[in-house]
């Protein structure tokens, strides 16, 4: 994702804990907590005990799929509502709106054919129509969508075109043929694009809903279509409870099992592991200084995430990251094992390259891609102090002054702390100072490149290795560090054009461009994320997406404990 798009999952990676942690509470319905548990086991009991409750790590910012950039919006959204395809537990899209596609020989043209018998929750057929307007709607300028253009752009024919206001609507590359066929036109062949149309900003719309709901569109319950397994109940844009409860006209409702999801809003791990020992919430997040504790539960379960953290090395402000030398001495300066085991604590692990482990496998073979490219920076003191004697000298100096730039969360402070002192005490000559920010503050610096070193992340945005590896093409919008290489950029062009349809010949050309990108000392990776939880054994068939909605509950279910 571009600067724009990157709001989602910097987010994501700035509530570490918090972004996946389930939970609920009492209902605005019961104050009294004995009243709450009273009706709490009267409803379980009407509706089967297919209940849960979950807590939420915050408010619900939006709920329209055009301006959605948040971990939580697309959470929701996921759950609510269906596109063309949906994630499946293997991370494989399945059968939604749509029952099938073809591709043209070229890989030009996509012709979805949708099913019939999908309606939104006021009884209105989802037809193709519905896709176009929402489409259209994601890359209107007047719409000011961040995820439309980033996600469209160079990828639906004309979007970048229309979102400049060089191109009418209508000539964006999507199209009713009927009621119930969609055909789509590409800019280039995108081998990943079935995976995109899981993804939230290619979500439909009713557009004579919208239309009607003007500015109050998607701020509470009763401005909302539902078309999804579930339909979100008791909500605004300001509240702290809500539910999810089961879409009874969704097309294959006979699958859902859940009735309700509840949710409640508890930012503090503290808290949430008390709602959870009380009983009160099915699921909740251990922070760092809980996971000592709580490792040995029964009900504690570690699930790794697909986001990479790493440092972001600025060639453009400070002459000594202009020196390839130094750089490689700074990407093996610190001990990441250590990072990972006693300050998050919490199941991530080292990254020694950029794209994360268990994420998408080589076309031929099935290796993983991280297996595949294997470790391409690793931790090593002498090593890294051989580049930093090299670097000095070509500098004509013994001594450099850096800036560390991240967040200022307590567990951001600490990682700080950490890379600083050991990149100052393993390079001699080296003072690293900190600049702990608020995250727009962040983003600000990391736009305007005013940071020397900058402590970043990613999250993936669909199943390809291209998500991570073209942040750093020359001039890129995300890679505002001053990197460059010619090499690197044919590779990843090459695999966006002439290799498009040749996914074994894409995929070495993605082997080669990570490659280049460590032997240049790019960037260093620090670590991939994960998120510590306590679940309730009663949780079951809940799945953990790699991009998008973070939960599936579509095949949830409530089982015996």
């Amino acid at each position: 994702m571009d600067v724009k798009g990157k709001i989602l999952f910097l987010l994501c990676l700035l509530v570490l804990v918090l972004a996946a942690c389930g939970g609920g509470g009492d209902t605005e319905e019961t104050p009294a907590e004995e009243n709450n548990e009273d009706a709490t086991e009267n409803q379980a009991a009407k509706e089967g005990d297919q209940v849960l409750n979950f807590i939420n790590g915050d408010t619900i910012p939006s709920m329209d799929p055009s301006m959605a950039t948040d971990e939580y919006g697309f959470q929701f959204l996921g759950a609510t509502m269906e596109g063309l395809y949906r994630l499946n537990e293997n991370a494989e899209p399945v059968e939604g709106i749509a029952e099938g596609h073809e591709v043209s020989d070229d890989g030009l043209t996509w012709t979805f054919n949708l099913r019939e018998d999908a309606t939104w929750s006021n009884g209105d057929p989802v037809t193709a129509h519905d896709f176009v307007y929402a489409w259209q709607r994601a890359v209107n300028p007047e719409t000011g969508s961040e995820y439309g253009p980033y996600m469209m752009g160079g990828v639906i024919k004309n979007a970048d075109a229309v979102n400049a206001g060089e191109a009418e609507l209508e000539e964006l590359g999507v199209r009713a043929e009927d009621d119930y066929t969609l055909v789509v036109e590409l800019e280039q062949p995108v081998p990943y694009f079935e995976s995109l149309t899981t993804f939230g900003t290619f979500l439909p719309l009713n557009e004579e809903f919208v239309e009607e709901q003007g500015d109050n569109f998607a701020t509470s319950t009763d401005t909302l279509l539902f078309n999804g397994p579930f339909t979100l109940e008791n909500w605004t844009s300001t509240a702290s409870e809500w539910d999810l409860v089961k879409n009874e006209d969704y097309w294959d409702a006979e699958t859902v099992q859940l009735d309700r999801i509840h949710h409640t809003v508890v930012k503090d791990s503290t808290t949430q592991v008390r709602l959870y020992e009380e009983g009160t919430v099915d699921r909740a997040g251990i922070s760092s200084d809980l996971v000592d504790q709580y490792s040995t539960h029964e009900d504690y379960q570690v699930t790794p995430e697909t986001s990479v953290f790493y440092l972001k090395l600025n060639q453009t402000r400070n002459e000594a990251l202009a020196n390839k030398n130094i750089r490689a001495a700074i990407s093996r300066a610190f001990n990441k094992e250590a990072l990972v085991d006693e300050i998050l604590n919490n199941g991530s692990i080292v990254a020694n390259g950029i794209v994360p482990a268990n994420f998408t496998p080589m076309p031929e073979s099935g290796e993983d891609f991280r297996e595949a490219s294997g470790d391409l920076v690793t931790y090593d003191v002498e090593a890294a102090q051989e580049y930093w004697e090299k670097g000095l000298e070509e500098l004509g100096t013994d001594t450099v002054e850096l800036k560390l730039l991240g967040g200022d969360t307590e567990t951001s402070k600490v990682m700080n702390e950490y890379i600083a002192n050991q990149l100052s005490t393993n390079l001699p000559g080296l003072n690293v100072t900190l600049k702990n920010v608020p995250f727009e503050q962040r983003l600000d610096l990391d736009t305007a490149m005013d940071y020397d070193i900058q402590v970043a992340g990613w999250g993936p945005d669909y199943l390809d290795p291209n998500t991570f590896l073209n942040l750093w093409v020359t001039d890129g919008g995300n890679n505002k560090m001053g990197y460059s290489n010619s090499e690197y950029d044919a590779l990843i062009e090459e695999a966006a054009t002439e290799l498009a349809t040749d996914n074994e010949a894409r995929y070495e050309n993605f082997l080669e461009a990570e490659r280049i990108l460590f032997e240049d000392a790019a960037i260093a990776p620090i670590y991939q994320s994960a998120m510590a939880q306590l679940v309730s054994p009663k949780v079951e068939g809940v799945f953990v997406n790699p991009f998008g909605a973070t939960y599936e509950y579509k095949w949830a279910s409530v089982g015996s404990e």
